[in-house]
């Protein structure tokens, strides 16, 4: 009943690229909060390893997981050996 599509039968989801950058752009209040903390004088400057750390872990975790990522489309043409 609930037979799975072939790939070439589902439909496109090239047109989501800009969600990627919507998720990055999620970080830029963390990393403007994280600067300010640093200015005053709250935290260390060492706060922002960790504030710019997790935004560069977002952008790779988006970059594996998206469906256009250029590896899988490769890994699902080419036929294993």
């Amino acid at each position: 009943m609930n037979q799975p599509r072939p790939p070439e039968a589902r439909p496109s989801t090239s047109g989501h690229g800009g969600h990627g950058w919507m998720m990055v752009a999620c970080c830029i209040p963390m990393l403007i909060l994280a600067v300010a903390l640093v200015a005053t004088g709250v935290v260390s400057a060492g706060f922002l390893f960790f504030a710019v750390g997790c935004t560069v872990m977002m952008v790779v975790m988006m970059r594996m997981m998206m469906p256009n990522n250029d590896r899988r489309q490769r890994a699902q043409r080419e036929p294993p050996d």
